[in-house]
């Protein structure tokens, strides 16, 4: 009898504990990922320069590199001052923009990436695309899955609290995208990946349904866990439907509207989400959802993060725009501007004040 598999793009390693930062060194050799100790490291020069003092002497081998930022250019300058080594690995040390320009900057040169992340705003630390800002606004980059992800908890709880609980909206958010991948294919016939639909809504509901908050380990541990699941279920699917619907077509909205006054990517895709359940007649799930975000100091009306209600409108109007080709709840409907007010004045009623 045949046993018909198949191979799932995923790390070698993932190591989420306290504590994991300090066996950096020893977990690369042991998973010979690098015997040689030899390793170009992407650094901010904020909390990677930090931390680069605290590990640095667990690396003698490596050279570090600081990244002036999360552009295409950036991106393309580390790899070009990389390339004239001999590595066995690029490590990305810092938050979003620095692991997706170790990413792109890897990939570029062909060699393995370990992503190091400070923060657990998005679920980018562990996914197949590097999203760095360009010429025309922002762009999405496809590249190899990290070979290892290793994640400090005693760091993450160190980072900013506002990028911590961006990356619960961000996980939470899958749940909505989830719903709008079976609409699609109720509606269209769009085929679905049952094992990263499954991948990705069991992350997202793992964090939804926890009791801890932000100061617990354990729920940090989860929440760690959920984006890394989350972008491994997207290099199964082979695209990023697995965590992205309306919720990030109204976020990737913001974005382009209001490119100086977008909040964090995790922000808009929480509220996203809370106010795509409700337009698809999930009101119970919806109103769960916003309470959930409240809990965790999350936005659920967009005056929570500085826009107005006409503003919300127009982004949730533009959405659609911003993923040609994405069958979601906001195509399905179509709304209207006076629809789209309406509803979500129904919305708000709905999750109280």
């Amino acid at each position: 009898m045949p046993l018909l598999t198949r191979l799932i793009p995923s790390p070698v390693v993932v190591d989420i504990r306290p504590g994991a930062l300090d066996d950096l060194g020893y977990v690369l050799a042991d998973e010979r990922i690098s015997h040689s100790g030899k390793l170009a490291v992407a650094v901010s020069g904020g909390s990677g320069a930090k931390l680069r003092e605290r590990i640095a002497p667990s690396l003698p081998g490596a050279t570090w590199y600081e990244v002036g930022g999360g552009t295409l250019d950036d991106a393309i300058r580390l790899a070009g001052e990389i390339k004239a080594g001999h590595y066995d690995a690029v490590v990305g040390l810092g938050g979003g923009k620095i692991i997706d320009c170790a990413k792109f900057a890897a990939a570029r040169i062909g060699l393995p990436l370990v992503a190091v992340p400070t923060n657990l705003a998005h679920d980018g630390l562990c996914s197949p695309v590097a999203t760095l800002d360009n010429d025309a606004g922002r762009g999405s980059y496809g590249v190899p899955n990290p070979i290892a992800v290793v994640i400090d908890l005693d760091v993450i709880r160190e980072a900013p609290v506002r990028y911590v609980r961006a990356g619960i909206g961000d996980a939470v958010s899958n749940i909505s995208a989830i719903a709008d991948w079976e609409l699609a294919n109720r509606v269209n016939g769009e085929k679905i990946d049952g094992l990263a639909a499954a991948m990705a809504r069991q992350a997202g509901e793992a964090v939804l349904r926890h009791p801890g908050g932000i100061g617990d380990n354990d729920f940090l541990q989860v929440l760690a866990e959920a984006l890394v699941l989350s972008g491994i279920a997207m290099s199964v699917s082979g695209d990023s439907r697995p965590s992205s619907g309306a919720c990030h077509e109204i976020n990737h909205a913001f974005d382009l509207l209001f490119p100086k006054r977008a909040a964090a990517h995790g922000e808009q895709c929480g509220l996203g989400a809370a106010f795509a359940m409700y337009l698809r007649g999930a009101h119970e799930e919806s109103v769960y959802m916003a309470e959930v975000l409240r809990r965790h100091g999350l936005p659920v009306t967009p005056d929570e993060i500085g826009f107005t209600v006409d503003e919300f409108v127009r982004a949730v109007e533009f959405a659609p725009q911003t993923r040609p080709g994405r069958y979601t709840i906001l195509e399905h409907l179509d709304l209207t501007t006076p629809q789209i007010k309406d509803t979500y004045a129904d919305y708000v009623k709905a999750i109280g004040s």
